[in-house]
């Protein structure tokens, strides 16, 4: 009756369509609010969204990953490396680019100036986010892809591999790192933007 609940883009689905449900019958209680806030409330879901699958990973990588690879040995690391980490990079970038493009759609159009404190507040943690996103793209994933490769040449052929890839680690570890540190003010200016007045 739930085989939805065994496959997560069935289940993502199912959320989509619950939010319709849902979304009608709140309407049929409360009424339909103005067209600027449907194009607002869309964008803000999709921020919301995509930073958590953002985030979420960000913070799965950081505290949960990187220790549990460490303990894997070569031929371990041989199988989980080309396994997880492409589909796992996969959804963390997509949701980097996601989460900024739809941020910067609500900046301009609700902060356009930064006349406020909810607009400087909002613009910063904009900036930390164009940050983020830029470590993803230019430093992580580019230095991921090449671990991702070597890890599986070496399982694949059976050679050590490069001796640079603990510098390419390194560097895309902190990367990842200065992510998790920015990230955190990123989250209180966001919120502040609407709360702090």
């Amino acid at each position: 009756m739930m085989t939805f609940l065994e496959n997560p883009y069935q289940t993502m689905a199912a959320g989509f369509a619950l939010t319709i449900v849902l979304v009608g019958i709140w309407l049929a209680m409360v009424g339909m609010p103005e067209g600027g806030a449907w194009f607002e409330q869309i964008f803000r879901w999709i921020h919301f969204l995509a930073g958590i699958m953002w985030i979420g990973l960000l913070y799965f990588f950081n505290f949960i990953n990187a220790g549990f690879l460490k303990s894997l040995d070569a031929g371990q690391k041989g199988v989980v490396i080309p396994r997880l980490m492409p589909v796992a990079l996969n959804w963390f970038r997509h949701g980097a680019t996601v989460t900024v493009l739809a941020g910067l759609v609500l900046i301009f159009y609700l902060h356009p100036s930064l006349e406020g404190t909810g607009d400087k507040a909002i613009w910063i943690g904009g900036l930390l986010g164009l940050i983020m996103m830029t470590n993803v793209h230019a430093i992580i994933w580019p230095c991921q892809k090449k671990i991702i490769q070597w890890t599986k040449e070496s399982a694949e052929t059976g050679k050590p591999t490069p001796p640079e890839m603990a510098a390419v680690a390194k560097k895309a570890l902190y990367a990842s790192r200065i992510n998790m540190m920015l990230s955190i003010p990123m989250l209180f200016f966001m919120a502040a933007a609407s709360h702090l007045k």
